[in-house]
């Protein structure tokens, strides 16, 4: 009897601690959207001018479901795997792939991505523009920048960037829309600030000397720990994760 009835205050605690889930996952994106409005504000900038994307890496399906029924539009994924398994969730959602991307997973995410935020080499670029060739389609990319040159980050050497921007001006099916980097962690956010703006630079000096055959637009910066500093100069896609969901499944 005992037992019966420990797995059954279990089950009770369960659906409990779901429930305060969902709550908290609603409450932690009014108010990161309420956080958005008021930086945006604060940097002279419309609020619709920064995009959240959630990140999922590594989270629970039901916390994911818990973001789209709260209005979450976009969401990032780091994994191919995750991605498939992710993407049914919710319809007239925008799936972003944020990590590291391989050649041989480009096939499999091809067809469910709005934005690749992670292009490092023309290799990449290449194989991007065959697939989405194959489907009639014209893939937006980002190109990420390992500003700080850490070997455990991926990302190209800003000083090979022109050269890959020059190599993607002859592909038809992709279509360059700017630039995302991802700063070494630091305890105290404004660190972060040098790296965002140092994006901003590169991407305004690419456009001024036209190097792409359209303006780059977008920079892809800022994470829960420094977006309020991203949106000060000019993030315009935010990648948080924890600052959603909580932290990640293990």
């Amino acid at each position: 009897m005992t037992h019966r009835y420990v797995l059954h205050c279990d089950k009770h605690q369960q659906h409990g601690n779901l429930a305060a889930t969902m709550e908290e996952i609603k409450k932690r994106l009014f108010e990161l959207r309420q956080k958005i409005k008021t930086a945006t504000t604060n940097a002279g900038r419309d609020s619709d001018s920064v995009c959240l994307v959630a990140v999922t890496k590594s989270q629970a399906i039901t916390k994911i479901q818990e973001a789209v029924a709260a209005g979450q539009i976009d969401f990032g994924e780091n994994y191919a795997q995750e991605l498939l398994e992710h993407v049914g969730i919710g319809e007239n959602l925008r799936w972003h792939f944020i990590g590291h991307l391989q050649r041989n997973k480009v096939r499999q995410v091809i067809d469910k991505v709005s934005l690749i935020h992670s292009v490092d080499s023309i290799d990449l670029a290449r194989e991007i523009d065959k697939r989405a060739a194959a489907l009639s389609k014209i893939q937006p990319v980002l190109i990420e920048i390992n500003l700080a040159g850490e070997e455990s980050k991926s990302g190209i050497a800003e000083a090979n960037l022109e050269s890959l921007i020059t190599q993607m001006n002859s592909l038809d099916h992709v279509l360059l829309k700017g630039l995302m980097t991802l700063p070494p962690y630091r305890e105290e956010a404004e660190e972060s600030r040098p790296f965002f703006r140092r994006l901003r630079e590169i991407r305004d000096a690419i456009n001024k000397r036209n190097l792409y055959k359209h303006p780059l637009t977008e920079l892809s910066m800022g994470m829960s720990q420094d977006f309020e500093i991203a949106i000060e100069e000019g993030a315009t896609l935010l990648r948080i994760g924890t600052g959603i969901f909580g932290e990640r499944k293990h």
